[in-house]
């Protein structure tokens, strides 16, 4: 009894390791194996899905919105908040000396990027498996698969200059063979010009749907990734050269798409949620709000930058700095004042009545005592400021909304919109333009572009009223008349009074510390601002300084160094 007893055990236990075996064997219901999904219906899902990758960011994994990158490293912004160690990787981004290759948060944000890529890739994939007549789109979504995916890779390269390729054709387990540094840096850039070459030859001009890539959209990309390109560094970030024919190419897109789009009659219609999309748009992240999801696609890029008031209660960070506020500033003909404009500073409204100022000031920042967003009776102070003794009493405007605003959604504890951002807005195209005629040494033709955008700023006060309907300022703002308000044009005014327009014109839109660094005067200009800075600032400043031939880049994330095995390269000063 006993012997067949532990034959009936054996039995049933291989019977059981049998039927184990059978169940591993078995493909799950709920799984879906990749040829499962391929045809247009899902390969126009996985376009979509790429689409969606745009607007997947918060602040905690690897911000994809630029003003952590390209404000707080410039000197347009204080990280704000309730002090440095509130998000202090933002105030290691902000003060640079204490930046290392293991900060997490430059880990979120590489791995962020490529996934990202990972969804265009997935697509690109699934729609070349795919015919002409099983998918008359097959070619048209292909380019803008690959317009995304250049625009993911361009947020990468100007933040870790060496990155890896990886398109749709390699194979995963190859992913782990793949150096960032197969390809120079030049050659780098030439990938991402073939990218957007291709989608600006292929797509139509205009698409029906709102947001979709399409061609004027790619043209003006390829135009910026190749003024990118034309200043060329050496391994230590230096500019180097700068490549004429590339400049005569940006030239030449930007003439193409002079008609197609126009500066907006009032910069603040570039702002505003009930008038995004407009003329001046040219590529933006659509956001969205009751779409049948459970928050909507909101911008939660922005998400800490509402100040701390009851109508809004978080979280005050991306702070407007000083420096920035006074480079606003206009002498008596209504020009910048190059050099002393950081001699004097605005603090409040009534600084505002007192100086000559640019009227873009008060579209970008809310300061105390003027009104918040264009709501005359919304009056800011230093109450809606977590940490006024550190950072300030200034506050962002341009990516925030009113509370009253059919876009604004709580999101508890944050606050945030359906307003989208805009990528890449129509200024963009004619500054480029005359940043590379002024390059070329055709410095003449620039002079009524930037003046263009001038004359526009100074068109933009008829929001910038108090209750009373009185301006908000003493704006003075001219175009330039050389030889009559200004020195004669040569080539290195033109060159400054460029630069100049560019930050004032994109402030606190997380750009300029990347023009800085394709300009090769990051270092010098941001440990200019540390001098004074640090001295208005107190503490948290103290040891700020920026490293030349360093700084330039964030180090490669050390995970991934990890991960490829020691087969990724760092970066030089890391």
């Amino acid at each position: 009894m006993k012997t067949y007893n532990y034959i009936t055990l054996l039995l049933s236990l291989l019977f059981t390791l049998s039927a184990c075996d059978a169940f591993l064997d078995e493909v799950p219901k709920g799984l879906a194996e990749p040829d499962d999904v391929d045809g247009a219906e899902q390969a126009e899902k996985m376009v979509i899905a790429a689409y969606a990758a745009l607007g997947n960011y918060n602040y905690q994994d690897g911000l994809h919105s630029p003003w952590p990158y390209g404000d707080l490293r410039s000197g347009d912004s204080y990280k704000g908040g309730a002090g440095a160690g509130d998000a202090g990787y933002f105030n290691t981004m902000e003060t640079f000396v204490y930046m290392t290759e293991d900060l997490d948060y430059l880990d979120y944000r590489w791995y962020s990027g490529y996934i990202s890529i990972a969804r265009a890739n997935d697509a690109l994939r699934r729609l070349k498996k795919l015919t002409e007549a099983e998918f008359p789109l097959k070619e048209i979504r292909e380019a803008e698969m690959r317009f995304l995916r250049a625009h993911f890779y361009f947020e990468l390269k100007i933040l870790f200059k060496k990155i890896p390729f990886v398109d749709e054709e390699e194979e995963l387990d190859n992913y782990i063979n793949i150096s960032n540094t197969v390809y120079t840096d030049q050659q780098m850039w030439e990938l991402l010009i073939d990218e957007f070459r291709f989608a600006a030859e292929t797509l139509p001009a205009r698409q029906s749907e709102v947001g979709r890539a399409n061609g004027n959209m790619a043209k003006a990309y390829l135009a910026k990734a190749l003024l990118y390109a034309a200043y060329e560094q050496n391994d230590k970030h230096e500019v180097i050269d700068i490549n004429p024919s590339k400049l005569e190419e940006v030239v030449k897109l930007c003439e193409e798409l002079e008609g197609q789009y126009s500066l907006a009659g009032d910069f603040a219609e570039n702002f505003l949620c009930e008038t995004e999309n407009g003329v001046e748009s040219i590529f933006a992240i659509q956001h969205s709000l009751n779409d049948g999801t459970l928050r909507g696609r909101l911008d939660w890029g922005a998400m800490l930058n509402y100040p701390m008031n009851t109508e809004y209660c978080c979280c005050g960070f991306h702070q407007p700095s000083q420096n920035m506020v006074n480079a606003f500033r206009t002498d008596e003909n209504g020009l910048p004042l190059f050099d002393t404009f950081n001699q004097k500073s605005l603090l409040n409204s009534d600084d505002l009545l007192e100086n000559n100022i640019d009227p873009r000031l008060n579209h970008t920042v809310a300061i105390p005592g003027a009104p918040y967003k264009y709501a005359p009776a919304f009056i800011p102070d230093s109450s809606w400021i977590r940490d006024p003794q550190t950072y300030g009493c200034f506050m962002s405007l341009k990516e925030v909304v009113l509370p009253t605003c059919p876009c604004f959604a709580q999101a508890a504890p944050f606050m945030s919109s359906s307003k989208n951002r805009d990528i890449i807005r129509y200024a963009d195209v004619v500054l480029w333009r005359a940043e590379a005629l002024i390059e070329l040494n055709r410095h003449a033709e620039a002079l009524p572009l930037i003046n263009s955008l001038r004359t526009r700023a100074a068109a933009s006060t008829g929001r910038l009223v108090d209750i009373q309907g009185d301006p908000t300022g003493q704006f003075v703002i001219a175009p330039y008349q050389p030889g009559v308000n200004s020195p004669a044009w040569t080539q290195s005014f033109a060159r400054q009074a460029l630069q100049w327009e560019r930050r004032l014109e994109f402030s606190q839109e997380g750009v300029r510390f990347f023009d800085l660094v394709r300009w090769g005067i990051a270092a010098e200009t941001v440990n200019t601002y540390f001098e004074v800075e640090k001295t208005r600032r107190g503490s948290y400043m103290s040891e700020a300084r920026f490293t030349k031939n360093r700084d330039e880049y964030f180090p490669v994330p050390k995970n991934q160094i990890n991960f490829s095995k020691k087969l990724y390269e760092q970066n030089y000063g890391w």
